[in-house]
């Protein structure tokens, strides 16, 4: 049995500074790196893509809505067609930055994330976005959702993503964060559901209802104080349950 540990990376920009990447690389096996739109800048995108490949994590690109404001967690109207050309710009311009030009994976922020987990045709213009730029690209999206169906429908290769500190609905998405109960804050809690998702390939909705899921991939997230503390226990529990963490 074995999984990939991703995180959202390359957060900062201009004078101010978001995660704590280089802390948290060491315990994860892919790196989602901002592309300028919801957060990062050019030279944000440059350092966190040298550091990565420092720590030979596998390099993704986490391309979002154009809302530097909102961090791209505000839903906006938008085309497939504005997608698609938003996604490819995105994931092109953090490509330039790898040493061979290329990248492992692309998993969509925030907002577009939610929306295209739900829109087939937003999901399908992400997906053609990725493989114009390269159709090996593995894209990540929430597992069970339109993304991986419009994934399956392009010939894309695509990971099924499940999150570390989120709640579930009973369809499969996940709680809005708008609501009070959409993070699991106890860090315990957190880490014993991650490796029992892996374990059983299904999650407990809010609700009480279990929710089949086949995770390729885990989310953790690498802001926030107990950032560093969460992503090492979380590693060290996978491995306590011989699941073997290692990159798509």
């Amino acid at each position: 049995m074995k999984i990939d540990l991703n995180c959202d990376l390359g957060e900062s920009f201009g004078r101010y500074t978001l995660g704590l990447d280089a802390e948290v690389l060491p315990y994860v096996t892919s790196a989602n790196i901002a592309c300028g739109f919801h957060a990062g800048d050019p030279t944000v995108m440059a350092a966190t893509v040298a550091l990565a490949e420092k720590n030979q994590v596998a390099l993704g690109a986490h391309p979002g809505l154009p809302d530097l404001v909102g961090f791209g967690r505000r839903k906006m109207q938008i085309t497939p067609a504005q997608a698609q050309a938003d996604v490819q710009y995105q994931v092109g311009a953090l490509a330039a930055f790898s040493k061979n030009g290329k990248l492992h994976h692309v998993k969509p922020h925030g907002a577009l994330y939610n929306m295209a987990a739900q829109d087939y045709e937003l999901a399908r213009g992400i997906c053609l976005g990725i493989k114009a730029v390269d159709p090996t690209l593995i894209l990540v999206g929430l597992a069970n959702s339109q993304l991986i169906k419009a994934a399956q429908d392009v010939e894309l290769p695509y990971a099924q993503e499940v999150f570390a500190d989120r709640n579930y609905l009973a369809d499969g998405s996940l709680v809005p964060r708008s609501q009070p109960n959409a993070l699991i804050t106890d860090e315990q809690t957190a880490v014993d559901r991650t490796v029992k998702m892996i374990q059983t390939q299904s999650v407990t909705a809010i609700d009480g209802q279990q929710v089949a899921l086949k995770p390729d991939t885990v989310c953790v997230h690498g802001d926030g104080a107990k950032a560093v503390a969460f992503v090492q226990k979380i590693h060290a529990a996978l491995l306590a349950a011989d699941i073997e963490v290692t990159a798509l």
